[in-house]
Formats: C-alpha cells, sequence, structure tokens
C-alpha cells in the first residue's frame, strides 16, 4: 500500500460547463497589451483583511483599488498546490485539466532540467488549454512568461504551452526541455549574479517593531520545535545560504527581480499584442507550511509580500503604459492551522486522524478476494484501486471499497466517508463536500472513495502545517482583479477560481479553447 500526502513529502453543485466566452471587444477603448497574473501560494482568503492596517504597498494598493471577491474558493476537494494552479487560468476543474494530484502533476523524468540536477518536469498531463493559449490564437505574436520557485506553480498557469517558463533548480533559476534546449543569456546573467550566496549569514527580523505581532514568538509546535523564534539567520555557508534561501521572504524580492528582468529581455507588454506575465510566489506556502497560518513568522512574510508586490507593480509600471496592464491576483490554496492550537475557535476541536484501520480492512478484502492488496493507494483522502494492478474484479473492488467506508465512518476526526460513484447522486448546490469531490478526478482515474476529515482536522503523520482538504479553511482564496476595466470594489457573493479565465477573456476580447466550468464574473467590469 502506497500512502501518500504530496506536500508533506516534499517538505519533509456540480457546475455545469458553460459554451466558450464568445470574442466581442473589450470594455475599454485600448485593449490591455500586458496581464500580470499574481498566485501567491497558500494565501489564505483572510489574509488581505486580517493585516489591513498593516499593509503599505501592493495589497493595499490592489485590495482598495480593484475588484475584490471576499468569498472566493478553489472549488474542489484536494486544495494542493498543483490542482489549484491547474484550474486559475483554465478556467476548469481538476476532472477537466487532468491535474489532480501534486504527485501526478508536472514530475516528468523524460524532461530533464538544463544546467541542474533536480527532477524533470513538464504539463504532459495537462489536458485542454488556458488564456495564454486563446491570446496566441487570437494573435500569433503574444507572448508568455511564467516563473516561480516551484515548477508547477510556473508551468501550470500557462497549461502545455511552449512558452517562456522558468523555476528554480535548486541552485538558480532553470526550466525543462520541454521548453528548450539551453537556457537563454538573460536567465544566465541572472544566475550568474548570484544573489542568494552572495546574502549568506542575512538575518531575518521583524520588519515592524515587536508591539505590532500580536502572535506569540514561543511556540514550540512552529518549524518543528527547532528554531522557531526570531531572529531567522541565513548560514554563513554561501552553498547552503543558497539551499536555505527559498525559505526566508527573500526569495519573493528575488523571484519578482528575475520576472521584472524576463520583461525587459523578451519585451513584454510593448504591444501591441497583448502579452502574458504570471508570477507564482512560493515563499509564503514555505513559511507557513513551517510555521503555520498563527505565527509571528507568517505575519511578517505577508506584510513583506505586500512591500514586494508594490514595488513589482511600480517597477511595471515605469517600463510600460499603466493603462494597457491589467493584474488579476488570487491563491492555489489556504491552509489550516496546526490541530493543538485551535484553542476553541473550530468546533468539534480538530484532532490528527489515523486512516490507517480502514486501509487495513480494504487490504484484508482485496487480499480474501485474490487481489493484490499493496496497490491500494490513499492520497490526500483519495483511495485508488487500479483494477488491472490489483488483479481483482470488479466485485472484489467493490467489497474492498465498502470496507474501508464503513471502517472509516468509525474514526474519530473522519467528517464522512463516500464510495465516489455515490457523490454525483447528491445536490451538488447544497452538498459543497460532494461537489468538490465530484470536480477532482477525470472519469479514467480509478478512485474508489473519499475521505473528508472534520475542519481542522490533520493527518496523523503531519509534522508540518496542513492543506490538501475540502474543508473551507483550506479552499478559500482571494479572487482580485485591477486595472482600467475592472470596477473597484468588494463584492461578497460565492465565487470560484475557475471563474477567472473566462473574466479575463470577456475583458481581452478572446475565445476560450474549450467549454468552461467557470462563468464570467460581469459585476466586477465596467
Amino acid at each position: 500500500m502506497r500512502l501518500r500526502h504530496a506536500h508533506l513529502a516534499v517538505a519533509g453543485a456540480l457546475f455545469c460547463a458553460s459554451a466558450p466566452t464568445p470574442a466581442g471587444p473589450g470594455p475599454q477603448a485600448t485593449k490591455p497589451t500586458l496581464l500580470v497574473f499574481i498566485t501567491v501560494d497558500q494565501m489564505r482568503g483572510d489574509y488581505l483583511d486580517r493585516w489591513a492596517s498593516q499593509y503599505t504597498s501592493g495589497l493595499k494598493r490592489l485590495s482598495q483599488g480593484g475588484a475584490l471577491f471576499t468569498d472566493g474558493h478553489q472549488d474542489h476537494a484536494i486544495t494542493e498546490t498543483a490542482p489549484g494552479h491547474a484550474s486559475t487560468m483554465s478556467g476548469r476543474f481538476p476532472r477537466s485539466t487532468g491535474i489532480a494530484r501534486n504527485l501526478a502533476g508536472v514530475n516528468d523524468p523524460n524532461s530533464p532540467l538544463i544546467g541542474s540536477n533536480g527532477p524533470g518536469a513538464s504539463p504532459f498531463r495537462f489536458r485542454g488549454t488556458t488564456v495564454t493559449d486563446w491570446l496566441a490564437k487570437a494573435d500569433p505574436r503574444s507572448n508568455a512568461l511564467s516563473v516561480s520557485y516551484k515548477d508547477r506553480g510556473a508551468i501550470l498557469p500557462i497549461g502545455r504551452s511552449k512558452q517562456d517558463v522558468y523555476w528554480w533548480g535548486g541552485r538558480d533559476f532553470t526550466t525543462s526541455t520541454w521548453y528548450r534546449d539551453t537556457l537563454p543569456g538573460w536567465v544566465q546573467a541572472f544566475n550568474a549574479r548570484q544573489i542568494p550566496a552572495s546574502n549568506a549569514g542575512k538575518v531575518w527580523e521583524l520588519l515592524l517593531p515587536e508591539s505590532n505581532y500580536p502572535e506569540p514568538d514561543s511556540v514550540p509546535i512552529e518549524s518543528g520545535g527547532r528554531r522557531f523564534q526570531f531572529p531567522h539567520r541565513l548560514s554563513a555557508s554561501p552553498d547552503t545560504a543558497t539551499a536555505q534561501y527559498p525559505g526566508y521572504p527573500w526569495m519573493d524580492n528575488l523571484l519578482a527581480d528575475f520576472a521584472l528582468a524576463g520583461v525587459n529581455a523578451l519585451e513584454l507588454g510593448k504591444g501591441p499584442e497583448t502579452d502574458v506575465l504570471a508570477v507564482s510566489f512560493s515563499t509564503t506556502d514555505l513559511i507557513g507550511h513551517r510555521f503555520g497560518p498563527d505565527s509571528r513568522e507568517l505575519h511578517d512574510q505577508v506584510l513583506r509580500l505586500d512591500r514586494v508586490i508594490g514595488a513589482f507593480i511600480d517597477s511595471l509600471y515605469k517600463l510600460r503604459d499603466s493603462t494597457r496592464i491589467i493584474f488579476a491576483l488570487t491563491a492555489d490554496h489556504g491552509v489550516s492551522p496546526f490541530p493543538e492550537l485551535n484553542n476553541g475557535r473550530i468546533t468539534p476541536a480538530p484532532m490528527r486522524v489515523d486512516i490507517r484501520p480502514a486501509i487495513q480492512a480494504a487490504q484484508q478484502t482485496l487480499l480474501a478476494g485474490g487481489g493484490d492488496p499493496n496497490v491500494i493507494d490513499l492520497e490526500s483522502g483519495s483511495l485508488v484501486i487500479n483494477p488491472d494492478s490489483a488483479k481483482a474484479g470488479p466485485a472484489v473492488i467493490r467489497a474492498a471499497t465498502d470496507s474501508f467506508v464503513a471502517v472509516a465512518k468509525r474514526i474519530p476526526g473522519v467528517l464522512r466517508a463516500d464510495r465516489f460513484a455515490d457523490l454525483a447522486k447528491a445536490d451538488l448546490g447544497k452538498d459543497r463536500i460532494a461537489r468538490r469531490w465530484v470536480q477532482m478526478f477525470a472519469p479514467d482515474v480509478p478512485v474508489v472513495a473519499v475521505v473528508t476529515l472534520t475542519p481542522g482536522s490533520y493527518w496523523w503523520y503531519a509534522t508540518i502545517a496542513q492543506h490538501g482538504t475540502p474543508s473551507d479553511l483550506e479552499s478559500h482564496v482571494p479572487i482580485l482583479f485591477y486595472g482600467p476595466p475592472f470596477k473597484p470594489g468588494r463584492y461578497a457573493g460565492f465565487t470560484r477560481t475557475v471563474d477567472i479565465a473566462p473574466t479575463l477573456a470577456r475583458v481581452l476580447g478572446i475565445t476560450p479553447g474549450e467549454p468552461l466550468d467557470g462563468h464570467v464574473l460581469t459585476a466586477a467590469i465596467k
């Protein structure tokens, strides 16, 4: 049996498909020449309000001057990085994009990295098209640059499009042979600056006076009980400091500078076509996993990100006509606090849930029916039994599924356990848990059962702050549009990240390449 949870392994109503949005004139006389799509990895939907009084730059400008949907969600069940990034610019749920799990996301040994020993990566599993493809079909001159610390954060927002896509390969920025054979000169020149190594020994201290942070700085569950208090210092060794760098706030500065270097080198946004700049900031996720969403470290990180985004916007406005740039901002998922720090906030109290008895029950039933019990695969609450690998017929697999569900329902901390085939019978407009699971998997994925934990509960083996469940704590994300075509304001209606792409398509006057799961957020458009 393979028990997997993607982010731990790395870090230690069914809505009917809509017809393609028709092309037409945008709402402004001069169409945008640059779409800037910002994803903040693990930015919960409440963060924009939680520290609003302390924002002075980018997040303040975007949230006060943009169209902000305050009840935005990644409306699928496994709220992980890969499926989240794949849905935002495609306008489609994981069941349509084919990206349902981190561990079956962009990893591809047939597309090795250039100049790096890191794992190969490509979008070969991604199905369909994205905003980038729709723009290129409307005007072949349209180009895109997508960057992130994470490979999946850089690759999946633009789908299969072979554009300029770069991520951190462990020591510097790179890409894979899916995209090109060698790194262009501007990437090599940026890497040659060795910025992380030159910051060896640098100390992360609080951005504001300590009195501005109500969070205690003495919580041992943070950072695995080691080095959980300020200040935090990079190693004095340049090599070690380079390896540590992504877990410190300055990684966001580095990524923003790299993106701006690419804008200059590729001449993005000069027009007359519309280009795409996709930037996925990953440091909030790394710090959030290590210290949790209630930590002083996460608070300080988001304040620093506000400054980074502000400087980034100012730099873009110096390079290009600000009246021809539009922004969209969202997140790939949220996060739940450590259960031990609940303090009565969530009822019933979250706990750490050991699902192994249910797995063992399924294994025993499969074995008794002559199947192979070792092929059962559980990842992020989804039980997969491939009938070919299991060497078992439908009746045996059905019996193993029933055994799993029956035992799982009795385990403390389990909100519900369902046969996956039964979920489509639910009222998906009212049953959001069933809806999010149904919108998760394509028909060719052999998921037989799913387990949903009570809100805030963790899988028993979690050593870091966790996400990946259908809970609103982990699905709630900001959805924001900024720029001349958009009507500033706060919009309280329930929205989904799959609504972002059709909204952008309407503003840009382009036609999606296939039916979408999302719809146009007309309230946000002037």
